[in-house]
């Protein structure tokens, strides 16, 4: 009984703690900019999450993939939205900028 009750707490508290991810994504996805978010860090939580879900699945520990399940749709979010803001929305705004440039040497 007291094991089913660590269990429970620990499926809880892997879950929440996973669920930190989001702020972030939020912050990203609300500022429009990751310039101050470290792709390498949350490249690297992205893999171990990854990793450990993908663990905890194999051997059917439900706690482990619960927890871990949480951080992996976090993480891969925060990169995700990094990305995203970092380079791929910057190319139209680019091809734009190229675009007016030639433009005001034809005038």
């Amino acid at each position: 009984m007291e094991y089913m009750i660590w269990e429970s707490v620990v499926a809880v508290l892997g879950i929440l703690m996973s669920a930190g991810y989001f702020p972030q994504a939020y912050r990203i996805w609300q500022k429009k900019n990751a310039d101050d978010v470290s792709l390498v860090t949350f490249g690297i939580f992205a893999f171990g999450t990854t990793i450990w879900a993908l663990y905890g699945f194999l051997l059917k520990d439900w706690v482990v993939f619960a927890g871990f399940i949480v951080g992996v749709i976090g993480s891969w979010l925060v990169v995700t939205l990094a990305v995203y803001y970092r380079f791929i929305r910057k190319i139209p705004q680019k091809v734009e900028m190229s675009v007016s440039k030639k433009r005001e040497m034809l005038d």
